[in-house]
């Protein structure tokens, strides 16, 4: 997810605000709101630090991609969107595993 966050980030950076507004927050909001699922919540799960918190965003801002932005279209542009939200409501149950932050951090 961070590939797809980093253009986000180079564009809210040089002050483009254009970007869709599929909940009505208004497009600067969204970006900012999309840019800290992909690439801050993106971070934190690399890490496994916080990671059933920081899937959250993440599974919010799949679900909308999914069936918002992408809701008229067909499954195939859809289906990237469903596979990272599958796999982050997998993490959110499961949590962040052995060799993660959370684990070092919950040893001590």
């Amino acid at each position: 997810m961070l590939t797809h966050g980093i253009p986000k980030l180079q564009r809210l950076l040089a002050g483009e605000m254009q970007f869709g507004d599929p909940l009505g927050l208004g497009p600067e909001v969204s970006l900012v709101l999309a840019v800290f699922a992909e690439v801050v919540c993106s971070i934190l799960i690399v890490l496994g630090l916080g990671t059933r918190l920081a899937v959250i965003p993440s599974i919010v801002t799949m679900a909308v991609a999914a069936f918002i932005a992408h809701g008229a279209d067909p499954f195939g542009r859809k289906e990237l969107a469903l596979l990272y939200l599958v796999g982050y409501i997998v993490l959110l149950l499961s949590g962040s595993g052995k060799i993660s932050v959370d684990r070092i951090i919950s040893r001590k």
